[in-house]
């Protein structure tokens, strides 16, 4: 086994990959420690190895742990109820494992109860083909398995983020996007509605959550997340990953609108400005990549009446009445009641989300015919005070009446 030429070309391959130098070495090291001990130990030994990676050099040790005569299970003990005074369960002596303390001291005076010693083994390099065989196999079987185990580390700490993919393979419930060191899969629930998919197509995708499983990790991508947005807008706009304008809100429904409530703490800054982009660069960038989904960029305030009428652009709103639980009326012109609703309540419903807040849609002329039936009823039987001007008014007039018909 030629050690330094496999120990290069399983770095070369570790490196292409993105495993670290120092879990390669230790591959290698624990495969040929293996190989050592098929050839040249004996069953139940714990053999390790040191390898140099520049030299090809290896060096094996036999380790056994120390123990004492109060650790070990005697024959006539039986071992469910045989107790070490630490009150761990006593062990089966071995001298391929164990070695005592007094003998222990004897190789290394420093040693102490339950440390593990390591004695040199001689070197070889002479290997059979079968246990050379078997290292090879296991040092590729823990390449994959280290390779798998950093995909799993990366992509887990990019929850939450966007990554750019290619269309891999399309299948009825689910497109296979390849996403750099492997692939993600989209399922159809996180698609867009009415979006198309080829392959070959490079588009953005949220990482949704990244699970493990026995055949590697799995990374499940969104298209239809509403955080996709706020990520998008990162790109775009420095002023959003700079954090000096805020997305505080997003209500979404995929593939036809989305509404952003934003705000800034910096004097000097556009909020929706800095979003919308120099003639509507930024958010054009974020629409052609969703595919034509209208975005309206609104002003949020922690006042709740200006802020629902904000949400409810491009309406406009006359007045906001903020009523018991939770419920507020937005009062509109008649020529804005339509465009406040929109089509199939979809304005009023996103601004619904996008608020927390239970908003009724009115129109000035409704709000006012409500209001005088309730006003007559309220008054029904009751004299109209005089203590009004137009009370006042008609009492002159009957007592000139009054005059008259005396003369």
């Amino acid at each position: 086994m030629d050690l330094k030429t496999l120990t290069s070309a399983v770095m070369e391959i570790a490196e292409d990959r993105g495993i670290p130098q120092e879990k390669v070495i230790k591959i290698i090291a624990d495969a040929i420690a293996s190989a050592y001990k098929k050839e040249y130990g004996k069953k139940r030994q714990k053999i390790i190895a040191k390898l140099n990676p520049k030299t090809g050099e290896v060096k094996f040790w036999q380790v056994k742990q120390v123990v004492t005569e109060d650790m070990i299970l005697l024959e006539e003990e039986k071992p469910a109820s045989a107790k070490a005074t630490a009150g761990e369960e006593k062990i089966r002596f071995n001298p391929e494992r164990h070695i005592m303390l007094e003998e222990a001291k004897k190789i290394d005076s420093k040693i102490k109860k339950e440390d593990e010693l390591k004695i040199p083994l001689k070197t070889k390099e002479d290997f059979g083909r079968i246990a050379t065989q078997t290292a090879k196999q296991v040092i590729l079987q823990k390449i994959k398995e280290a390779e798998r185990e950093e995909i799993l580390k990366e992509y887990k700490s990019k929850e939450g983020e966007i990554v750019s993919g290619i269309v891999q393979r399309v299948e009825p419930e689910s497109i296979f996007f390849d996403i750099g060191k492997t692939s993600g899969i989209l399922p159809k629930s996180e698609q867009i509605p009415g979006e198309f998919y080829r392959p070959g197509q490079r588009l953005k995708l949220y990482i949704l959550k990244v699970e493990e499983s026995a055949k590697g990790p799995v990374i499940f991508l969104s298209r239809a997340y509403p955080k996709l947005i706020s990520k998008l807008f990162e790109l775009e706009a420095p002023e959003v990953s700079a954090k000096q304008v805020i997305i505080k809100s997003i209500a979404r429904e995929p593939g036809s609108r989305t509404k952003i409530a934003v705000a800034t703490n910096e004097e000097g800054v556009d909020p929706i400005g800095s979003m919308v982009g120099q003639r509507g660069t930024r958010v054009l960038a974020v629409i052609n990549e969703l595919g034509g989904e209208k975005i309206d960029i609104i002003e949020w305030s922690d006042k709740v009446e200006e802020y629902i009428s904000n949400s409810l652009s491009p309406a406009k709103v006359a007045e906001v009445k903020i009523m018991p639980k939770n419920k507020a009326v937005a009062l509109v012109p008649e020529d804005q009641l339509s465009l406040a609703i929109g089509k199939k309540g979809q304005n009023v419903r996103l601004a619904a989300k996008l608020t927390g807040w239970k908003i009724d849609v009115r129109s000035l002329e409704q709000a006012k015919k409500e209001e005088e039936p309730a006003f007559a009823k309220a008054s029904a039987g009751k004299p109209v005070s005089t203590a009004t001007p137009a009370g006042k008014e008609e009492k002159k007039k009957t007592k000139e009446k009054r005059v008259k018909k005396k003369k």
